[in-house]
């Protein structure tokens, strides 16, 4: 299953530019890492975007819901920022709540992973949670999963 949506994960150049790394997928479950780069992740105080906590957090639930029902989109999706994000690192973690045949719900965290601070330990440094997320994803079929070639 890691393998899969490693592979799945590597097709999408948002995630190549971003460094998204799958660390672990299961049944209902999945994990992310992603790099801090402050030349280009950061908003103005130095934090990690919003935009990106948002990425993780999609991405992470949607990669959760894919080990069950295979291809997915998001249909709705929310973010709860709880703490600043800075970190060296980052690691979502998404897992199922619910999987229908027609949604499937999902929920995410994210952590900051710094040296030194107080929080659950990760690999490299402790953890402190950043966000929070809830999404619902629909299962789509292969031939709408490949998008359309725009006429030329």
């Amino acid at each position: 299953m890691l393998d899969t949506i490693q592979a799945i994960n590597k097709t999408a150049g948002f995630n190549r530019w971003a460094g998204f790394e799958v660390t672990s997928a299961a049944k209902g479950e999945a994990e992310l890492r992603m790099d801090f780069r402050e030349e280009d992740m950061g908003q103005y105080a130095g934090f990690l975007h919003a935009g990106l906590i948002g990425a993780l957090l999609d991405t992470v639930s949607g990669f959760a819901a894919a080990t069950v029902a295979g291809r997915v989109l998001a249909s709705h999706f929310s973010v709860n920022c709880i703490s600043p994000a800075v970190g060296r690192a980052f690691v979502a973690r998404g897992r199922v709540v619910k999987a229908g045949r027609k949604q499937v719900f999902a929920t995410a965290e994210l952590y900051a992973q710094a040296e030194g601070e107080e929080g659950e330990e990760g690999e490299g440094g402790a953890l402190k949670l950043v966000a929070t997320g809830n999404a619902i994803l629909v299962p789509v079929e292969e031939a709408a999963a490949t998008p359309a070639k725009a006429p030329v």
